[in-house]
């Protein structure tokens, strides 16, 4: 469980986690703890087994705990724990807000909401992963959509999206000062709303510009989308309800920035 859930992450789980229900009348059956949950958790995301797959060595059964990932998502508890872990990082002045990249990553997905015909590969159903990095690569916005949304669509909500993160001096910040990006985000329009919010863009153009020049700062982003894949369950998506893979999602992104404060 400790390889799992080590001290220091589970102190900050601590403080984004729900109390536990009470029962004022007592009976039923003990309820686990929520750092045994959290464990079992980890190790489905990580190992990409299916919950009913999870080994009787960790406590809780796997309808248990998968009832508690929906629990704990619909109270937005990953994207709380993924905040935090940044404002860690933030305060410890490990966050370069100097040039941001933002990208996207498709894979199969069975079934669920937010799944459509996917342009790459063959126009079979599959959902996206779209993600904004500091200079380094840690995940600062994270958002899922359908395989066959334009991703300049997700450009304004993603930016919009990266919350009020802690500095090592001076007020919180929520906005980098270069985003580079590919050709599929080369519309004047976002340009402009860029412009309008005071980050400069860095976006390739179609027609003009080679696709090898701004992969000079965007190796990072290509390099945490490989990263991602080190949780296992996001290679191919299995959930239903479009809630829990973005959950997943963001256990991913908590867990690589979380490497990067204990080193």
């Amino acid at each position: 469980m400790e390889r799992l859930v080590p001290d220091e992450l589970w102190e900050l789980f601590e403080r984004v986690v729900p109390p536990a229900p009470t029962r004022p009348q007592g009976g039923g059956r003990r309820r686990y703890g929520d750092r045994e949950v959290l464990a079992a958790i980890v190790f489905v995301a990580t190992s990409g087994c299916t919950w009913k797959q999870l080994p009787p060595s960790f406590g809780p059964s796997g309808p248990t705990a998968h009832r508690r990932f929906g629990e704990w998502s619909r109270a937005r508890v990953w994207a709380k724990l993924h905040r935090l872990v940044l404002d860690e990082l933030g305060a410890r002045g490990n966050l370069d807000w100097s040039r941001c990249a933002i990208d996207s990553v498709n894979m199969r997905a069975l079934r669920g909401d937010l799944t459509g015909p996917n342009p790459v590969d063959r126009g079979k159903k599959g959902s996206k992963i779209h993600l904004i990095t500091e200079r380094t690569g840690l995940p600062l916005s994270v958002g899922i959509s359908a395989a066959n949304l334009h991703d300049s669509q997700a450009l304004e909500p993603l930016v919009r999206g990266i919350p009020p993160i802690r500095s090592r001096r001076g007020p919180r910040r929520r906005k980098p000062a270069k985003l580079h990006a590919d050709k599929g985000y080369d519309y004047d329009h976002l340009r402009r709303w860029l412009r309008k919010r005071g980050i400069t863009h860095r976006i390739a153009r179609n027609g003009i510009e080679s696709s090898t020049r701004p992969g000079r700062h965007r190796w990072t982003i290509e390099h945490t989308m490989a990263r991602l894949a080190g949780c296992r369950r996001l290679h191919r998506r299995y959930e239903r309800k479009a809630e829990h893979f973005l959950a997943l999602t963001a256990i991913a992104c908590t867990l690589i920035c979380y490497r990067r404060l204990t080193k």
